[in-house]
């Protein structure tokens, strides 16, 4: 059978985990498993088309039979001319016995002068089908059928005629004076084959000689190589079928399975939905079960995610909406211009917030679908890094905080990657550590690189981050600001941000204590190097 999917439904009904609600049906119209037994079952016709080829394989012993008694006809008839007319009746009984053919002479008008079973020689009988047991008469109907499968010619029946002019051997013997033969077919379905040659040294319309035999060994020959290759051909269907459905069932089965789990997860149960792994299968299907699982897993992640980030957003709207509706419900009963203005800058800085968080929201919702997108170039992030650097002092730095850059390297270091999302990201960073750092504080940026990743390394001489909260800064909107800045200037979706952008280069960014017995954060990013021909 095999799996049809209706694509009109696209949700189950509620409460019901039937097969009927996953839209499927089944049809064995284009079933993978009748598929594979109809190849097979042709390979098998291939096979059985040896039955063509015995028809021909009969028909060239026929005719070498055939050949074989006219040349006898024609020896014997010589014989005959040169024995005295005394002895013509003893050699021509020994003849027939030697050679196993009946012997009939026939004169000049056609009557019959001689016949060696009118001589006592009983060597040609025919046999009656009525007489035979039912494993014969099964063999004729055999032979019947498979000759009219394969087309075989079917030869005239064989009887008994008293004058040789019945006989179409005979005139034609006489008239061209050269030996003919008749293939016949004996009521049993054997060949019987008649040959006639006229006496040499006579004139034309002189006595003939005839010869028949029975040939029913060519029957049996025939029949005896059908029943072997039936029987060949029987073993090999068997087995051809019954390893077609051993392999059908190998593939069909955990396709059908894998089918089904697609669905479910179409019809969105993605989370109940467990995709079978197959981790016996160490070939293609299993290969296939487990990227789908692996698939299906990300979706369910991906789908947690989703639902996650819109609780988060409406959690993190409600804060500034609440504010601001406070603010605007109080400007409608405060009539002190003093208190009029605090509202009105609450409302600003609400606005600005909301601004601010809807843009930060619009980037990080829209950032895994244009990073997909994205094409990717060679960019040399240690000139990036310089460059930051140099426009950072150009604007200036607040507090005095100083910033340092090392990475000593003289050629290009060069990753793969889009340079205004990995700017993002080393501004961000950049930013995060001047807002941690002291007054006169130092800002030290690194570069490290071996054979396949480069290392960037930002440390500054703040107060670090806790050991527990080194990963909660990079969920969205955790924002662990310094205690001096003003609420509400940070969305708390930078690193987040940050992560997801590195991770789109193939790459990773952690937080990590300096390693000097210092003070401050160490932000690291490993990006892998560009591998250029």
């Amino acid at each position: 059978m095999a799996l049809a999917i209706d694509s009109q439904r696209s949700s189950p009904r509620h409460g019901d985990d039937r097969d009927s609600d996953l839209s499927l049906r089944w049809s064995g119209r284009v079933s993978l498993t009748r598929r594979i037994l109809a190849v097979n079952i042709f390979a098998l016709a291939m096979l059985a088309g040896g039955f063509f080829y015995l028809d021909s394989f009969r028909s060239r012993i026929v005719d070498s039979r055939v050949a074989q008694a006219k040349r006898e006809a024609r020896l014997i008839a010589e014989a005959l001319a040169a024995a005295q007319p005394k002895a013509r009746e003893a050699l021509a009984i020994d003849l027939a016995r030697s050679t196993g053919t009946r012997l009939r002479l026939f004169d000049a008008t056609g009557a019959q002068t001689a016949d060696s079973r009118a001589m006592g020689l009983r060597n040609f009988t025919l046999v009656d089908p009525d007489t035979e047991g039912s494993g014969a008469r099964a063999g004729r109907f055999l032979d019947a059928l498979i000759d009219t499968v394969v087309g075989a010619e079917r030869a005239p029946l064989y009887r008994e005629r008293r004058a040789g002019q019945t006989w179409p051997d005979v005139p034609i013997a006489q008239q061209t004076q050269q030996a003919v033969a008749t293939v016949w077919r004996a009521p049993d379905r054997t060949p019987v084959i008649t040959a006639a040659a006229p006496l040499p040294g006579q004139s034309r319309g002189s006595t003939v000689v005839m010869t028949a035999i029975n040939a029913r060994d060519i029957t049996q020959t025939v029949r005896l190589e059908r029943f072997r290759l039936s029987l060949v051909l029987l073993v090999v269907s068997i087995a051809s079928i019954l390893l077609s459905l051993f392999l059908a069932r190998t593939i069909v089965r955990p396709l059908r399975r894998l089918a089904l789990a697609a669905v479910r997860v179409r019809l969105g149960r993605a989370r109940e939905v467990v995709v079978p792994r197959l981790p016996s299968r160490g070939d293609e299907i299993g290969m296939l079960a487990r990227a789908l699982s692996d698939m299906s897993q990300a979706l369910r992640a991906r789908i947690d995610a989703t639902e996650a980030f819109a609780a988060d957003v409406t959690h993190e709207m409600k804060n500034p909406l609440a504010s601001l509706r406070s603010a605007v419900e109080g400007l409608g009963m405060v009539r002190e211009p003093v208190l009029q203005e605090k509202l009105l800058s609450i409302v600003r800085d609400d606005v600005h917030r909301l601004d601010r968080l809807i843009s930060d929201i619009s980037e990080a919702s829209r950032l895994d679908a244009q990073l997909s997108r994205a094409k990717f170039e060679p960019v040399d992030i240690g000139a990036m890094i310089d460059a930051l650097l140099n426009a950072r002092t150009q604007r200036g730095i607040e507090r005095g905080v100083r910033m340092l850059a090392d990475h000593r390297h003289d050629k290009p270091l060069l990753v793969l990657g889009e340079d205004t999302r990995l700017e993002r990201v080393f501004e961000n960073l950049i930013d995060n550590a001047i807002s941690f750092s002291p007054n006169d504080g130092l800002i030290a940026i690194s570069l490290l690189v071996d054979a396949r990743e480069v290392e960037i390394a930002v440390e500054d001489e703040g107060p670090g981050v806790p050991e527990e909260s080194r990963e909660q800064v990079f969920r969205r909107f955790q924002s662990i600001r310094p205690t001096e800045e003003a609420f509400g200037k940070h969305s708390g979706l930078g690193l987040a941000i940050a992560r997801t952008i590195i991770e789109g280069h193939q790459g990773k960014i952690a937080v990590e204590s300096r390693s000097d017995q210092h003070n401050g954060a160490r932000f690291v990013v490993r990006l892998p190097l560009a591998e250029m021909s």
